[in-house]
């Protein structure tokens, strides 16, 4: 199986994706992770992002694309979950090719559907314990000891620079613009998949579940 992960920032893909994982055995790709790799590893496409990456620019299409390519060649048939990637038709269109020169497909793009003054507010009020990285909110999920870490007890906390309203509102409206046409393109290709990502973590899991299942039911 594979799955293609798309909606707005804090929508909850990074949960879904490692539940997931869990369940049915796939790998998580995210396109940065892939683009990290492939700059440690010092391959021909790290090296052309290694530049855009240090100054902080957009790397381009051909580069991500390639990181992506360089790393699914080495998963050996597994199935995967794409994250972050593709962004835009053209990135996807080059997907299906390489993947139908493999003999796989893209099975399901799966869309996580938030009301973007619920994400402000997930967004913004987000922190974690600088000690072990657990995360927290102001409101939604507060230490069970007012300023002491419930996994670590660490008592010093850490807030992203980005994760504040101005910001947030910015990325979503970066969102809206570019993965209209992809939400599109896999609507068109009748493997797009609506979920509603308000519901509780545990129910959209099992929306989750409910298209793995479709699947597997198509396949019988």
């Amino acid at each position: 199986m594979n799955v293609i992960l798309l909606g707005p920032p804090g929508a909850g893909k990074g949960t879904q994706a490692k539940l997931m994982e869990e369940r049915y055995g796939l790998r998580q790709l995210s396109s940065g992770d892939m683009l990290r790799a492939a700059v440690a590893a010092g391959t021909e496409v790290g090296r052309a992002a290694k530049g855009y990456m240090e100054q902080g620019a957009l790397v381009p299409d051909d580069v991500v694309v390639g990181a992506v390519f360089e790393t699914l060649e080495m998963l050996n048939g597994a199935g995967f979950i794409l994250d972050g990637f593709p962004r835009t038709p053209v990135q996807a269109r080059a997907l299906d090719e390489k993947l139908q020169q493999d003999g796989k497909r893209i099975d399901w793009a799966i869309v996580f559907e938030v009301d973007d003054e619920q994400l402000v507010q997930r967004i913004a009020g987000r922190y974690t314990c600088a000690a072990c990285g657990e995360g927290y909110h102001d409101t939604l999920k507060t230490p069970r000891a007012l300023g002491v870490c419930d996994r670590c007890g660490g008592t010093t906390f850490k807030r992203r620079s980005d994760d504040n309203e101005e910001t947030v509102r910015k990325r979503l409206a970066v969102y809206h613009a570019e993965t209209k046409p992809l939400i599109e393109f896999y609507r068109q290709g009748g493997k797009l998949r609506r979920i509603d990502g308000e519901r509780p973590i545990e129910e959209v899991s099992q929306a989750v579940d409910q298209v793995f299942a479709e699947s597997a039911a198509a396949t019988t």
